[in-house]
């Protein structure tokens, strides 16, 4: 179970939270979009002083501990704005929560309280370029002594240039995926960049090189063979977490659709008038409404110590599409001046196109749907729980 802050204390961080977005960091959109660079001097500093590091971290370290119903909103309203400050925020809290659930005692209490402050940072190190993930990982991490020795390539990395640690899947056996937790400074362990990407600006997603990289054997997460347990219970609720980053941006290109509907005249009349710039907004308004309705069933669900397998890759792929119909409907609302960038639909535009790909492609979210019903997974819903 997961209470949350009382509502006046969580009144003020979001209050905080949200003046920050659009006082100090939505003005830099701009910039980060010309330069394809975040510049970390102020975004770092107004992230840790709203406290947008320590939304999910528990309280025992020095975090919020806000419940999952608390968190997505928040999360939302980051995915209004620059897409990549979007994506540290989410890495950040995404998996340093994954710790909290999966870490041994020493290495939340090394970890976690430094993650609360943004002192310190955990990315997940689980995307390879030859292969596929889990099972078919060839990144190797083999036991010799005290130590685990690692070798291997990851990339696509996101947070891998301001990480402290990485949370590295690698095979401990030829059956077997481990985690292990890897320091950023360790010998051996080299990360450079690759190239820009077509949205979420300014966001590093990097490429790590592992040759005979030493780490002691208690920076293993849980036992050995436990890696692909620790991956479905990170990605779990990390997909709830894009969902609600489609649902921000989707709320935002239908408010600055309404308003430019409305504004807009040709032929004497506001374009808002016309049948068929009405459907546009309405049929966005129904996928908005609806994914709203999907985060708030999953995150109650969670809240109340529930694992949420089906209910998590549903919510990711429906955000997904959702986000993709209602950014192409408000790029037909504003017409051509929308594929500028005189307007911020066309970065709207382009930072939802990574959510099609963060924490598993569609192909993969039908997949484990479509195994947990298969296998007998059973969802309850707010409708039958009234009715009932």
């Amino acid at each position: 179970m997961t209470a949350g802050l009382p509502a006046d204390e969580y009144a003020k961080l979001r209050e905080a939270v949200v003046t920050t977005i659009w006082n100090e960091l939505d003005p830099l959109a701009e910039g980060i979009e010309n330069t394809e660079r975040i510049p970390y001097d102020v975004v770092l500093p107004a992230l840790r002083s709203c406290g947008a590091f320590g939304l999910i971290v528990p309280r025992a370290y020095g975090g919020y501990g806000l419940s999952m119903a608390q968190y997505l909103p928040i999360l939302s309203e980051f995915a209004k704005t620059q897409g990549g400050i979007r994506a540290i925020v989410h890495v950040h809290n995404s998996f340093a929560h994954a710790l909290s659930e999966i870490g041994s005692e020493e290495q939340k209490d090394e970890i976690l309280p430094g993650t609360a402050t943004g002192e310190k940072s955990l990315a997940f190190a689980l995307t390879e370029p030859g292969n596929g993930t889990g099972a078919d990982l060839s990144t190797t991490a083999r036991r010799d002594g005290d130590d685990y020795v690692i070798n291997g390539r990851k990339w696509l990395i996101t947070n891998s240039d301001i990480a402290s640690h990485f949370l590295v899947f690698a095979k401990t056996s030829p059956q077997e995926v481990s985690a292990l937790i890897v320091p950023r400074d360790t010998p051996g362990f080299t990360i450079k960049p690759l190239p820009e990407t077509m949205g979420c600006k300014g966001a590093e997603h990097g490429e790590l090189t592992f040759t005979d990289v030493r780490v002691p054997a208690r920076s293993l997460v849980g036992a050995e063979g436990e890696g692909q347990a620790h991956l479905e219970r990170a990605l779990e609720i990390s997909r709830v977490f894009i969902a609600a980053s489609s649902l921000g941006t989707a709320t935002r290109a239908l408010d600055l659709s309404l308003k430019f509907a409305q504004e807009r005249v040709t032929f004497g009349k506001p374009i808002g008038q016309r049948q068929a710039v009405q459907r546009y907004l309405a049929e966005m308004a129904i996928d908005v409404y609806a994914l709203r309705g999907m985060l708030a069933d999953a995150a109650a669900k969670w809240d109340a110590g529930r694992r949420i397998p089906a209910e998590s890759s549903m919510v990711k792929q429906f955000g997904l599409e959702a986000v993709g119909r209602v950014t192409d409907r408000a790029l037909l609302v504003h017409g051509g001046i929308g594929y500028t960038r005189k307007h911020p639909v066309e970065r709207l535009y382009r930072d939802a196109r990574l959510n099609w790909l963060e924490e598993g492609t569609p192909t993969i979210q039908y997949l484990v749907a479509a195994r947990e019903l298969i296998g007998g997974y059973t969802f309850d819903d707010a409708f039958n729980a009234v009715a009932a």
